[in-house]
């Protein structure tokens, strides 16, 4: 049975590799498996179907919709004018402001791609045009838009808590800490590189029309101010449950998008429809095939495979810990977020729980872990986009993306790894985990 466990493996690794669409990629391998093991794939569609159904994954497309909704209706440009007027005026604030404010639309919409499709073509140009080099402007704003997949409400965390069982409000508050130490850290590497560039800066302004600016800008940004905080004091306050937090916050996108900042038209309407329509039947699809075919692990008992190999190499556990990152690592950049959350989580949380691991502190390692494929290829999507609107080479953006990686995001990683109570300390504060 190992011996057909590692080709199917195998045969995935080989079709991923080949750019086969993800979904006939997994549906390739599960019909390996139905093949040459004792597996029904008639109890496998019925069990997988029964898992669609469940309504705690309604939240998932609710909040696509809501993102894509956000996206369109003009609310990213009045946050950017919001954060500005508190940094733009020293050398460097145009990167802060990429950084905060694709924490602030993480969240609101609980996804990467949100962030670089809302701020990219408003931010990037206006970067650039303060002569800050265009590679770097779209690395800064693509990397910070990872943060839309741990700043809470995270669609990956929503996936982890529904395939592992865990409360997924504990799950949200456990990505807060890294999340917000990448804000931090972002923040610090863009005032270093800054200080050799030829930025044009604003004149400074007296201290009465400052405030003045700041008042007007911070009352063009109440509704998008109030977005998260409904959402999020909604969720946490025992209000609404996180699926109808998703719905409150589509429904809220519509009167703020169509008649507060009139962003939205119904022509943009019905595309965005169509739009999240689309992404979310191709997520559906792709979770499906991707649950089938881990469930199949699991009635072969692949974690117990996994956990006794891994035990036969090492019985350190932080040597064990950095082998499950490089493989997390390894995953994100072979297939979206949702789909290595979906497949890895199952299998590797009993390896986790023998080294005395919660799984909420184990959703913060795989949320940092797997967002930030996104950025590194070959699957990169959010890095891909990134470059597509922000005008740039891949040549020319690789270099300070692998920058902000290497020296801000990696070293976040391995502190929560290491370091439990960078994500527990908020699910403990308010009583989600033990």
């Amino acid at each position: 049975m190992t011996t057909i466990i590692t080709l199917d493996l195998l045969i995935l690794i080989v079709l991923l590799t080949l750019g086969v669409p993800i979904y006939l990629c997994f549906a390739g391998s599960l019909f390996f498996m139905t093949l040459f093991a004792d597996i029904s794939i008639k109890a496998l569609l019925l069990w997988g179907f029964n898992q669609l159904i469940n309504p705690m994954l309604l939240a998932l497309p609710l909040f696509v919709l809501a993102g894509g909704l956000m996206s369109e209706s003009g609310i990213a440009k009045y946050l950017l004018d919001f954060v500005n007027e508190f940094t733009g005026r020293i050398k460097g604030g145009l990167g802060i402001v990429a950084v905060v404010s694709c924490a602030i639309i993480g969240a609101i919409s609980g996804s990467g791609l949100t962030g670089i499709a809302s701020t990219g073509p408003i931010l990037i140009p206006r970067m650039v045009k303060e002569n800050y080099p265009r590679g770097y402007s779209t690395a800064i704003v693509t990397c910070s838009s990872l943060l839309g997949l741990l700043i809470p409400p995270s669609g990956i965390m929503i996936i982890y808590g529904w395939v592992t069982g865990t409360s997924i409000l504990a799950c949200f508050l456990a990505t807060v800490g890294p999340g917000l130490l990448i804000v931090l850290s972002f923040s610090i590497i863009n005032l270093i590189c800054v200080r050799k560039m030829p930025l044009t800066i604003k004149p400074p302004i007296s201290i009465k029309e400052r405030r003045k600016k700041i008042l007007t800008s911070t009352w063009q940004a109440i509704p998008a101010l109030l977005m998260p905080i409904i959402i999020l004091g909604g969720i946490y306050g025992g209000i609404f449950t996180p699926t109808e937090a998703a719905a409150v916050a589509a429904i809220i996108s519509l009167p703020i998008g169509f008649l507060i900042y009139r962003g939205l038209k119904m022509k943009n309407f019905y595309k965005t429809l169509k739009d999240s329509a689309t992404s979310v039947s191709t997520i559906m699809i792709m979770i499906m095939v991707a649950l089938m075919l881990g469930q199949t692990f699991v009635v072969l008992q692949l974690p117990q495979i996994l956990i006794n190999f891994l035990f036969g190499v090492t019985t350190n556990k932080y040597l064990l810990l950095i082998m499950i990152n490089i493989l997390l690592f390894i995953i994100g950049m072979l297939v979206n977020d949702v789909t290595g959350i979906v497949i890895a989580a199952p299998l590797l949380l009993p390896l986790v729980r023998e080294l005395g691991i919660s799984s909420v502190h184990f959703s913060a390692i795989m949320g940092t872990c797997m967002a930030m494929g996104g950025v590194t290829p070959p699957y990169a999507s959010i890095l891909y986009l990134g470059m597509r609107v922000g005008k740039a080479e891949f040549i020319e953006t690789l270099k300070p993306t692998l920058m902000f990686i290497i020296f801000g995001y990696v070293p976040v990683v391995f502190l929560t790894t290491f370091w439990p109570e960078l994500s527990l300390f908020l699910p403990r504060l308010l009583g989600f985990a033990p």
